[in-house]
């Protein structure tokens, strides 16, 4: 009899903990459909105006890819747009391009980011009295295309500096220089252009997802310090998007062209303080996330097919 009721009280446990289970999975799928419909398909018909924010944008890494694409559909929405970026030819033809386009103010600002800190004086200069609505920190690099061991990566010595320069410095110091303008005026937009690579470690690109988590801690709690301020900090994590940072990669069904990259993300502006960017990429991390979490990502046993396949490449 005792055994009996035992058994009785196993099988209410582990019936209880199947409901408990299947309805936090049902919450959590529903939440998440909830959430994507909201950002990705309302966003594209109750658009933002994002001149209430300013009448400036900023966006750093600006004459190609993401950086150029959120440039023209900014300035396509009615803002003038201030471009920063390493190649003095490039930011006078993407200006002009702006300007003939959509007929509003462009001012461009040469600036490399992979230096130290000496570059931001002049840049603070340049910005200062815009009011400057929204601040784009698009700027980054990627130090190898290629799946390698952290210590095998070409010109690691070089590369280090760099990548911080470029892909962390950055950031922190061009909020540093916009963010006191937009405390001031009691409203502003913070956009933080980082990767799914940050969302959990990635092997063989170790530098670059180390930087891109940096931004993703760096986005959510500055969002929390500033929000009752008036202050909108958006990480963006997209995943492969037709750029020079992923030459091999050509547009296709889960591959966005920056331009329609740029247009999804834009539109999330208001809707959402992390987001992917643009539909496919979020149904794709979600997918990620559900069968390939982060414990099998770093086993073994994903190490080694990576390893596998680098293996098999060489012997090409």
């Amino acid at each position: 009899m005792t055994t009996r009721v035992a058994e009785c009280g196993w099988s209410q446990g582990l019936m209880y903990l199947g409901a408990f289970t299947a309805a936090y999975i049902t919450i959590r799928f529903t939440y998440s459909i909830l959430r994507g419909v909201r950002m990705y398909l309302l966003s594209s018909i109750w658009k933002t105006d994002l001149k209430k924010y300013g009448e400036w944008a900023v966006v750093t890494g600006a004459t190609s890819g993401i950086g150029k694409a959120y440039s023209h559909e900014f300035a396509k929405r009615g803002l003038n747009v201030v471009l920063v970026s390493r190649t003095r030819e490039l930011l006078e033809k993407v200006a002009a391009e702006i300007e003939e386009t959509y007929g509003c103010k462009t001012k461009t600002i040469q600036a490399d980011f992979c230096k130290g800190r000496e570059i931001y004086e002049p840049i603070k200069h340049s910005l200062k009295d815009l009011n400057i609505g929204i601040l784009v920190n698009n700027v980054g690099m990627l130090p190898t295309h290629r799946f390698v061991r952290y210590l095998e990566a070409e010109n690691i010595e070089e590369k280090i500096p760099d990548i911080i320069n470029c892909n962390i410095l950055s950031m922190c110091k061009m909020t540093q220089i916009v963010l006191p303008g937009m405390l001031e005026r009691k409203r502003g937009v913070i956009v933080n252009m980082s990767s799914e690579a940050g969302s959990h470690p990635h092997p063989f690109h170790v530098l670059y997802s180390s930087t891109k988590a940096c931004m993703n801690f760096f986005s959510k709690a500055l969002e929390a310090e500033y929000r009752n301020m008036g202050i909108t900090v958006q990480c963006v994590t997209p995943l492969f998007v037709a750029t020079k940072l992923v030459p091999n990669k050509k547009p296709s069904l889960t591959v966005k062209t920056a331009e329609d990259f740029a247009r999804e993300a834009v539109n999330t502006i208001g809707f959402a303080t992390y987001t992917n960017g643009c539909l496919v990429h979020g149904i794709q991390s979600f997918l990620f996330e559900l069968l390939a979490p982060e414990w099998f990502r770093l086993s073994d046993f994903s190490v080694n097919q990576h390893l596998q396949k680098k293996s098999k490449h060489k012997s090409k």
